[in-house]
């Protein structure tokens, strides 16, 4: 069996190891386009321009299923891949309905690419499960980017939490995939004051029931 994973560059690796841990027989085969990092400041049009060439290498190499593990694809082009693939793919997009249901403030925040947080997808997500609670979302625009580059120690994550603690938020929603190498350096500073939520079960459970239903 073989399962494809696509990210536009480190963050999807996060799923390589539980998908193989999950699936012990799978082969898990991951691609990339580094070349044109960072997707989240794209347009649809150029993410599905970039993104449908690999998408079919994944079909010619017999993948029975492609784990879309980027925000920026899932919540702007995911149907626009489907229409044009004959495997089934699952996406990856933010917590939203998790991330409210667990606030005990009544205050979330989603940490994603702008491309996310400007998606037909997302305001959908919001619309959906967001109107019960203020949701904050930070500047996060150079994240990926620094991720990338190994540079994440760059990123002033103490400032961020400073704010998000002032706003009374109790739980932050990572939407994007780069942004889990972070994860532990976030938990560090928050403590006990906020919870950081990433989809990789959730998205793993669903993986499994579409393998089984292909």
């Amino acid at each position: 069996m073989k399962i494809g994973v696509f990210d536009s560059g480190v963050g999807g690796e996060s799923f390589v190891g539980p998908i193989r841990s999950r699936i012990p027989d799978a082969e898990v085969i991951y691609k990339t386009d580094k070349d044109n990092i960072p997707y989240g400041n794209k347009t649809p049009e150029e993410l599905l321009e970039l993104t449908l060439p690999i998408f079919k290498q994944f079909e010619q190499e017999g993948c029975q299923a492609v784990l879309v593990a980027c925000n920026s694809v899932t919540t702007n082009i995911i149907n626009g891949l489907r229409d044009n693939l004959s495997i089934p793919l699952v996406g990856v997009e933010p917590m939203v309905k998790p991330g409210a249901e667990m606030s005990g403030t009544g205050v979330i925040a989603v940490c994603a690419t702008p491309a996310t947080l400007d998606s037909e997808r997302y305001a959908q997500l919001k619309r959906d499960y967001g109107h019960d609670v203020k949701i904050v979302e930070p500047d996060c625009s150079d994240w990926a980017n620094l991720i990338e580059n190994n540079r994440q120690d760059e990123i002033e994550l103490e400032e961020m939490v400073s704010m998000l603690s002032d706003t009374n938020v109790d739980v932050i929603v990572l939407g994007c995939t780069h942004y889990h190498w972070i994860q532990q350096d976030l938990r560090r500073l928050v403590g006990e004051r906020m919870r950081v939520i990433q989809p990789i079960h959730p998205v793993l459970d669903q993986l499994e029931r579409v393998i089984t239903e292909s």
